[in-house]
This record gives C-alpha cells, structure tokens and sequence, in this order.
C-alpha cells in the first residue's frame, strides 16, 4: 500500500498583514481541500485574533498535520491580541495526533501572554521538537515553560501505560529568551523529566555560573543521549567549567559541544580540556569555543584531548581568545584536523573541518594573570571558610549530645526526552 505524499502549506515569508477572518479566507482553500497535510509554515506574515480563529478552525480536522512553523506571526500586534490569538491555535492544534514539532520562534510572548503556550505544552503528549527561540519571556515566564514541560512528561507516561505510542521530547530550543539563573532549577526539572532530549540549544539567555552549574548537574547530567549542546554567549567562568567538566563524560552520544561566549576563562577551559581528554565523548565532532579568554595552556590541553580521547573531532572554533595564531598548540590544532579532513576524503563546506578563521586574538598580559591569580586564591579563601564552618558546626554537635540535627535533603526529579524530527533551524 503507498504511503500518501506528504503537503506543506506555506505563507512563509510574505510579509501579510491578516487581521480579519476575511483577510485570511482566500489564502485557506489549498488548506481546506487538502487531506495529506504534513506541514503548515506560516513565518513571516502577521495575523489578529479574528484571522487565527479562522485559521484555527481550517486545522481542527487536519490529523496528518506533523509540523507547525508558527515563527515571526505576531509582530506590531498589541500585547492584548496575542492571548486569544495564540489560545485559538494552539486549541486547535492540541488533538492532532501526529503533531511532533511547533515552532513558535521570534514571537513576542512574555509573562503576560504566556499562558495559552503553558496550557498546550503541558498537555500535548505527541510532542517531540520545541521551539522556542526570541520569545522575550523572562526568568518568570520561562520557570512556567519549564514546569508545564515537567507536567507533560507525567502525561507522556501516563499514555505509554495505557498502550500508546508516544514519542520522547527530542529537541528543545529555547534562546534569546533572559531565561537568567532564576529559572534554572525549574528548567532542570524538566531536563531531568525528559531524560532522553538529544538537542538542546539555550543560548544568549543571561544565565550567570550558578544557574550554568544547576542546569548541568541537577538536570542535564542525566540526559544521556544528548547529541547537541548549545549554551553559547551565557556567563559560566570557572565555576560552570568545572561543572561542565564533572557531566560531560556522561555525554557518550555528544557530537556538538557550543560554549563559546561564555567566560569560561584560561583555568575552565584546562579543566573542560582535562575532561575530553578522558576518552569518554569519543563521537564529539564540533567544539565551539570562541571569545572565552582561552590561553595557550588551554589550547595545548585541548590538543591532547584531541589526539587522546576526540578522535572523530573536525571542527574548532577559537577565534577570540588570548593567545598567538603562531602558539604551538594551535598550529599542533591545525595540523591534526587538517590531516582529519585529507584522511576522511571530505572537501567539505567551509566551516566544517578545521579551525575557524583567527583574526580577533588578543595577547594575554600580566595583569589579566595577576587577575586569575587573585581569583584562584579568593576560591581558595572561600572554600577554607566553608571547611571551617562546617567543623565549628560538627564541633557543636558533638558538645550537644542531646541536640537533634535534622538534615536538608534536595527533591529528586525524573527524565527527559530525545532528538529533532525534520525542522531546520
């Protein structure tokens, strides 16, 4: 029996300003008489409330439907018509049951408006690829997102126990969002909900070192068949480097790594290079490291780890950073991807193979090392003071023989999901 073709419906790109449901009714018949809908893509264009409840009730009975590119529908629209215009799709959307992948990239959502997306994601159990990138959310907003993905993991569950077939969450993307440190507890939850998740790209989100540290050992570390990482242009430092370094092993399956961007610093990137080197992200083929105050120390480790532990790894990006383009472990870096390439017979596209072009090196000074120096020796300070109190705290105890110490303990979590269906990106 064949399998019927596959229809995309396309606006995409048209520049429409639909308001009414009138506006939209002659774009609709191709969309109404099809019965093979596997796409719909409609970015690009901008439509009102009235326009997306008639849009709405030509996709209720569109059950083929696999993909909903929604990106870039609202703008000039007023704050007050999203709400009812996002709730009429998205209820539209819901019973589809082959719906795997919504993008609703580049649209102004924020707190305020957040509420309709919150109610279907907590819900839609066929889910498989979110999209969710420039969404102006905020911590708040975004902490909402997350606990609604958290719900939607119970729900999948609860369908496979009743015989359903149901997909893992395989992709997430959610960047340029402010998604800051103050939602990361909740958006490791959902990592931990939906453990199965191979694509995961929150990039350019003001997440500071503590929220880094939380998303990857509270929630990331337990995605074992993460294949992309993308966390590039948030704030790590040595703090979230060496939590990047204590996870990253986990990662069997890693093919991209990107943390460009992101303060991970001269001593970081020594410990993110020590954890590569190990041998345990033998498939990492894309390393993308630019603008993070790397020295040569750090790019002589990372060489070792190439040659030791990432022998499938064809692409570094490092431009940016402190070093000189003639340090001997960049020209070692060059030499060993280039023979890389001339051995997989690959001519491949620019920007695949090798080091990216170095034309924004900044030479390491005294100071700056002065500066590290300091930093270390603050760790330090701190670390003692934590040791001290904590055996002030034991010596109390043992004084007080008849006192009770009752001992926090931190909520375990579950899962988390899979990988992208055929969206680009």
């Amino acid at each position: 029996m064949s399998t019927p073709k596959s229809t995309i419906f396309s606006l995409s790109g048209r520049s429409l300003k639909l308001d009414t449901a009138d506006d939209i009714t002659s774009h609709l018949e191709p969309l109404r008489t099809s019965t093979t809908l596997t796409e719909i893509h409609l970015g690009g264009n901008t439509l009102g409330a009235p326009a997306c409840d008639a849009l709405a009730s030509a996709l209720t009975e569109k059950k083929t439907l696999e993909v909903a590119k929604f990106d870039d529908i609202f703008t000039s629209r007023l704050l007050s018509e999203i709400p009812p215009a996002l709730s009429s799709l998205l209820t539209a959307l819901l019973p589809l049951p082959r719906l795997h992948t919504v993008d609703l990239a580049d649209n102004a959502f924020g707190l305020n408006t957040v509420a309709p997306l919150v109610e279907f994601l907590s819900q839609h159990v066929p889910l498989r690829n979110l999209i969710l990138n420039n969404n102006g959310m905020g911590p708040n907003a975004g902490a909402q997102i997350a606990n609604a993905l958290v719900t939607l993991a119970s729900k999948k569950e609860e369908a496979r126990k009743a015989g359903t077939e149901v997909p893992h969450l395989e992709t997430i993307i959610c960047g340029r969002n402010r998604l800051e440190a103050g939602s990361m507890a909740a958006w490791a939850k959902a990592y931990q909900a939906h453990a199965h998740v191979k694509t995961v790209k929150m990039v350019q989100n003001g997440i500071r070192q503590d929220g880094i540290t939380v998303l990857l050992s509270q929630g990331l570390a337990g995605c074992m068949e993460l294949e992309v990482l993308d966390l590039q242009d948030n704030t790590f430092t040595v703090t979230g480097a060496r939590a990047l370094a204590e996870v990253v092993g986990g990662w069997k399956a890693l093919r991209e790594l990107g943390v460009g961007d992101s303060l991970l610093g001269a001593r970081g990137m020594v410990k993110v290079a020590e954890a590569l080197g190990v041998g345990e992200n033998r498939r990492l083929e894309v390393l993308r490291l630019q603008y993070n105050e790397i020295d040569g120390e750090g790019v002589t480790g990372l060489l070792r780890a190439a040659k030791g532990g990432l022998e499938r790894l064809r692409r570094v990006e490092l431009n940016g950073n402190k070093f000189s383009e003639d340090d001997e472990g960049v020209e070692g870096l060059r030499l060993l991807l280039e023979e890389r390439r001339e051995a997989a017979g690959d001519e491949g596209k620019a920007g695949e193979w090798g080091l990216d072009e170095l034309s924004d090196l900044e030479e390491d000074s005294d100071e700056e090392d002065e500066d590290e120096d300091r930093e270390e020796e603050e760790e330090k300070e701190e670390e003692e003071e934590k040791e001290e109190r904590r055996e002030s705290v034991l010596k109390e105890a043992d004084q007080e023989e008849e006192a009770t110490v009752s001992q926090k303990k931190d909520d375990d979590v579950d899962d988390l999901a899979d990988q992208l269906g055929k969206t680009e990106i």
